[in-house]
């Protein structure tokens, strides 16, 4: 959109504030002079948009009274691929205006879609929450998300039609918490019917979802996105890893993904020493740990298991033959594994 036409709508914006706005006022919010204001004006006009001009000491621009702006013709998923846009910005680490802008921006899409789309994006601004790490989008069906979105928000329990990371379906009633998007995904986070506990379900492997009769209460104080992190750290992987790192916990929690450590302190530490922390790590794999410990800068001791010292080992070795290469021949590298295949949990 080019500087002239964005101001043009943002004239259009203030005009729909209602009353009359002078001339001298207009070319002040937009930052141009009196001439161009009236050129904009003449723009709108030409669209057919009903811009009166009143004369007089108090004259200047209005809308014709009773005028209102035609409903935003966009289909259900182009809305909400809209939307999702825009809540993504306000919900990630954004700096403030950045923020702003957002909340600006939804505050005018909602204003001129059509009220029944309105009401269930409504419902998806006000139950979504965001993690810190985004990664691109997997696709879901809008009405999935959007129907899941209404059911959070009344306390409606809800069927789904699910298919686990093995291919099995089955079908289970749900009372949804909350949605959450984590590294480019969707998950619905509530009590499963079938287990009767507290689960986590990718919405891309939802493949039916209708609103049942009644409500539940929801648990007071319930966050999303905090117990969505702490289920893909706690998860039940092939090796159960316990290290112990110098520093407090403040100190070493920033340093692990949420998604893959749980930091703990170490009860009956002697007083007046140099703390350490626990960390617990659940993995498929251990030839990325290596790495992660590398990157903490911090001492650190292998509790178990003890094939992840020989991990380490070999990858101190990976690095000492690295740095004592030649620089004249074959260099020798450090793994994509070790570097940066930090895991992503997706159950």
């Amino acid at each position: 959109m080019t500087r002239p036409t964005a101001r043009v709508l943002a004239l259009l914006e203030l005009l729909q504030t209602g009353g009359t706005h002078t001339v001298g006022e207009l070319a002040g919010r937009l930052g141009v002079d009196e001439r161009t204001v009236r050129r904009y004006v003449t723009h709108l006009t030409d669209l057919d948009i009903p811009v009166r001009s009143v004369r007089g000491r108090y004259g200047g621009y209005r809308l014709a009274p009773g005028y209102r702006m035609p409903p935003l013709m966009l289909t259900d998923d182009e809305a909400v691929a809209v939307l999702l846009g825009l809540l993504t910005s306000r919900g990630a680490d954004r700096p403030t205006a950045a923020a702003r802008s957002a909340d600006s921006a939804t505050a005018k899409l909602r204003r001129v879609l059509p009220p029944r789309l309105t009401a269930r994006l409504d419902a998806l601004i006000n139950t979504v929450e965001f993690t810190a790490d985004t990664r691109p989008e997997a696709a879901v069906e809008t009405a999935v998300l959007l129907r899941l979105a209404e059911a959070t928000r009344e306390h409606r329990p809800v069927a789904i039609g699910y298919t686990d990371r093995n291919g099995r379906s089955s079908q289970r009633t749900v009372h949804p918490y909350g949605l959450v998007d984590h590294s480019g995904r969707w998950y619905l986070t509530g009590m499963d019917s079938n287990s009767a506990e507290l689960r986590q379900f990718r919405l891309d492997r939802i493949t039916t979802v209708s609103t049942q009769p009644g409500t539940f209460a929801p648990p007071t104080e319930f966050e999303p996105a905090a117990h969505l992190l702490s289920a893909f750290a706690n998860a039940p992987y092939r090796h159960e890893v316990s290290i112990r790192v110098q520093g407090t916990l403040t100190q070493v929690r920033p340093l692990l993904p949420a998604t893959i450590a749980t930091v703990h302190e170490i009860d009956s530490q002697p007083p007046d020493t140099t703390p350490w922390v626990r960390i617990r790590i659940r993995a498929e794999q251990l030839d990325w740990i290596p790495a992660l410990l590398a990157g903490l800068n911090r001492p650190f001791i292998i509790e178990h298991p003890d094939t992840l010292n020989d991990a380490v080992r070999a990858l101190a070795r990976r690095l000492t033959a690295a740095a004592d290469a030649d620089a004249d021949t074959e260099p020798i590298g450090t793994s994509q594994d070790d570097l940066s295949l930090l895991p992503t949990a997706a159950p």
